[in-house]
């Protein structure tokens, strides 16, 4: 009898939703859904997109000095995570033509902004009609994220804009498992290995 291949992950999960298995012990990623932005062999860099701080884009723009007449002024910036909490990042569909000063393209359809002009143009009602705003990031060194991976920590889904603009954050750890047919309210909260 032939044995089929294990099925390897991607060597970039750029583009993916990490989410916590219901496991995970730590309190930073317990329930929570990481969107991967940047995945080489040095290392991984993501955004959790599902813990709203109690900031709102009002806030930030109040911060920066940015006088707002933009109408999504109560939506509420997200802990992207613990590193560098005082960064801002903005998660958002690719702008037609080279608007900002440090703007990344994620995938085909998500880019990737962290500079202060995106925030001006969003406060003036010219930035992206759909974004995330997030304080601080998740990163993980070399072979870190692939080892916690295979612990299984994590379960990795393809990424999907509808979850990131649309989706209540709160349903956002539930709905990316079920993008892969997984509830995650049937699964154990420790792991077992075959």
């Amino acid at each position: 009898m032939d044995k089929k291949p294990l099925t390897h992950m991607p060597l970039s999960l750029e583009g993916q939703f990490l989410v916590a298995m219901p496991g995970m012990d730590d309190p930073t990623f317990a329930q929570t859904v990481t969107y991967i932005c940047e995945h080489t062999s040095e290392g991984a860099m993501g955004l959790i997109i599902n813990t709203p701080l109690s900031l709102t884009l009002a806030d930030i723009y109040h911060q920066l000095d940015l006088a707002s007449t933009d109408d999504s002024r109560e939506v509420p910036v997200l802990a992207g995570g613990p590193v560098s909490m005082e960064r801002g990042f903005v998660l958002h569909p690719p702008p037609p033509e080279d608007n900002w000063l440090s703007t990344v393209a994620v995938s085909e359809t998500i880019s990737l902004t962290a500079s202060r002009d995106i925030l001006q143009a969003m406060a003036e009602g010219q930035g992206p009609e759909q974004f995330l705003v997030a304080l601080g990031y998740a990163g993980w060194d070399s072979q870190q994220l692939e080892d916690e991976i295979a612990n299984n920590a994590w379960l990795t889904v393809p990424g999907d804009e509808q979850i990131l603009f649309h989706t209540p954050c709160e349903q956002r750890w539930q709905a990316a498992a079920r993008i892969i047919g997984v509830d995650l309210n049937l699964m154990s909260h420790t792991a077992g290995h075959a």
